[in-house]
């Protein structure tokens, strides 16, 4: 039997002097609202609500927190609250502004920017929908991508990880600008300190070290994620996830498909980006600038009849995993 969700404040509940309009999305580790302001002016507050650790009714403001719970979720209000701390101090375009964050109701709040548009993760569904030969245009990849690690850079430069990039993190204003959101300090620090039976992270975008309690993390953590979220824009689909990967890595193959509709270039920026070895990856947001910028430099290499023959009973394979993953999960949910 399924944990019942923690309820999510209702409308026009006032906290911090930004009063609930209503709920905007809900995860594992807490509820975006939209909320208006003193002044009338929209914005979004993400309040910290795990929903392993802490419950509540519906109509009630206070988390209710078991006791041998408490001193996990302390541990991720804390790290919640330094997050918001830390992006508050962060000014740029492609990464979300926070307004304001605040402890209220015993939890925290984190005010921000609201904005309106769609997620990637929307983006690459309808496009895979349309069953065209490229999900996405190369040039469109190569600048969105352009766009969120010029917000990466400036992240790390702070001395901060994302730490949860992928799609549905990665928000495309209506006015064209590609927005980093939903920071997952938070959730790192617990799935590090708790013994989840479920991983907190998000397989297929999560690296290797993620799945490791000793592992160090850097860099190199985001930009793994980065090449897999480039993987989807090409594909459609999530890559396999690191355990898969580690066990039979069939990223190559995969990737192999994509010879001649997109850059040579482009597919070894994914393969350099996903080494399941952090050190050989690029190990600075800059490195990877660099080399997706060559733009210049595309070439396409022609598949020959017998790979072409393989591939097409790889294909035949791979549908039928494609099957077995539809059956397991809603189709608006593969990314989450």
């Amino acid at each position: 039997m399924s944990k019942v969700k923690p309820a999510p404040l209702p409308p026009d509940t006032v906290i911090g002097g930004y009063r609930i309009v209503r709920k905007l999305a809900a995860g594992g580790f807490g509820v975006v609202y939209l909320a208006v302001d003193t002044e009338g002016q929209q914005v979004a507050v993400k309040e910290y609500l795990p929903s392993s650790l802490a419950t509540r009714g519906p109509g009630e403001l206070l988390p209710q927190v078991q006791p041998e719970k408490l001193s996990l979720y302390r541990l991720g209000l804390k790290s919640f609250f330094e997050e918001g701390r830390a992006l508050a101090q962060i000014s740029h375009q492609s990464v979300v502004s926070v307004l304001n964050f605040f402890r209220e109701n015993e939890t925290v709040y984190m005010v921000m920017n609201y904005l309106e548009g769609s997620s990637l993760q929307e983006f690459i569904i309808t496009a895979r929908e349309l069953k065209k030969q490229k999900v996405f245009r190369e040039s469109t990849i190569r600048s969105l991508y352009d766009e969120v690690l010029r917000g990466l850079r400036i992240v790390h430069q702070h001395k901060m990880l994302h730490l949860d990039i992928k799609p549905a993190n990665i928000f495309v204003t209506d006015d064209n600008r590609a927005v980093l959101i939903d920071f997952g300090a938070a959730r790192e620090v617990l799935s590090k300190e708790g013994n989840f039976i479920r991983p907190m992270y998000t397989p297929g975008f999560a690296a290797p070290e993620m799945y490791r309690r000793d592992s160090s993390m850097g860099p190199w953590t985001d930009i793994y994620a980065i090449g897999a979220c480039i993987y989807a824009s090409m594909q459609g689909y999530p890559p396999n996830d690191a355990p898969q990967r580690l066990e039979k890595d069939r990223l190559s193959l995969a990737l192999s498909r994509l010879r001649g509709v997109y850059s040579d270039n482009l597919i070894e920026v994914v393969e350099w980006c996903m080494s399941l070895d952090p050190l050989s990856r690029p190990q600075s947001v800059f490195a990877l600038q660099k080399e997706l910028s060559r733009e210049t430099e595309r070439s396409y290499t022609k598949l020959t009849v017998a790979e072409k023959m393989r591939l097409q009973f790889d294909n035949i394979v791979s549908d039928k995993q494609k099957s077995l993953l539809r059956k397991s999960t809603d189709v608006g949910t593969k990314f989450r």
